[in-house]
């Protein structure tokens, strides 16, 4: 069963089979952030985060585009000679918020990067924990070309991705990365033909909301403390996870049906 949420303006959301779907609707403008697009997309991710009923999220675009980033047209009128941007405090009320959100939560984030991703697109996309590309797909860090530096965590992830020799480049030369040398580089997980990039997408979101969801919470975050952690540290943090997997439910189903010879049905539980 599908259901649609329709109280959004600028997003359209939909849940199907524990996947549920984050489509920024701006397509006019290449999805590009203003106001009301960044409150909504933090919102609906933190709904989605508390939905029982949601396994996986995907965040993707509507139209030609994942997102071009910082919509140009809503700073028009503020750049005139003498005017001082507040950046900073811009970036922690509305980037910084949807940022952690994906990074915070344990439930699996996948981006499906239909397009162009800039800026603040690029910058959401690599937050995520997948990323599956049409071949239409391309990156770009395009901060450098306006005076600016990567936000919205592009020098965190970025660098972890694709190491910090290539994030150095890609951040200092606003070059476009298309799909094909996105994946080459390991910043995407796989490129799909455009005909058949919504589909794999599915699939894709699909396979992952049929495993158990406990695991892939404690999987993500282990994965994201291992950065700051000793090997000590981590070697704990590996021991308390798996003794709290090994006493779900799950766990005893994925044993039982491996030795029953049948796929398993995981509950979450």
């Amino acid at each position: 069963m599908t259901s649609t949420t329709t109280e959004y303006t600028a997003l359209e959301c939909s849940t199907e089979g524990g996947v549920h779907t984050i489509t920024m609707n701006r397509p006019d403008v290449l999805n590009a952030f203003n106001g009301p697009l960044l409150s909504e997309l933090t919102s609906a991710l933190k709904a989605a985060e508390k939905n029982p009923d949601v396994r996986v999220i995907v965040l993707t675009g509507a139209g030609r585009a994942f997102s071009s980033g910082q919509d140009l047209a809503d700073l028009k009128e503020k750049y005139v000679p003498g005017h001082v941007p507040a950046l900073g405090a811009d970036l922690k009320k509305r980037y910084d918020p949807c940022i952690k959100c994906i990074r915070r939560m344990g439930k699996p984030v996948v981006a499906g990067v239909n397009g162009v991703a800039a800026g603040a697109g690029c910058s959401l996309a690599i937050a995520c924990d997948f990323r599956i590309a049409s071949e239409h797909a391309m990156f770009i860090e395009v901060f450098v070309n306006v005076g600016l530096v990567p936000d919205s965590g592009s020098t965190w992830t970025l660098p972890r991705l694709i190491g910090w020799g290539r994030a150095m480049e890609l951040c200092c030369t606003g070059r476009p990365v298309k799909a094909e040398e996105a994946l080459t580089m390991g910043l995407v997980n796989s490129v799909v033909p455009a005909d058949d990039f919504e589909a794999a997408l599915a699939k894709f979101a699909g396979k992952l909301a049929a495993l158990p969801p406990q695991a892939l919470d404690h999987t993500k975050r282990l994965l994201n403390v291992s950065y700051t952690n000793t090997l000590e540290e981590q070697l704990e943090a590996e021991a308390f996870a798996q003794d709290t997997a090994g006493r779900t439910t799950d766990h005893f189903e994925g044993v039982t049906a491996f030795l029953e010879k049948r796929t398993p049905e995981f509950t979450g539980q």
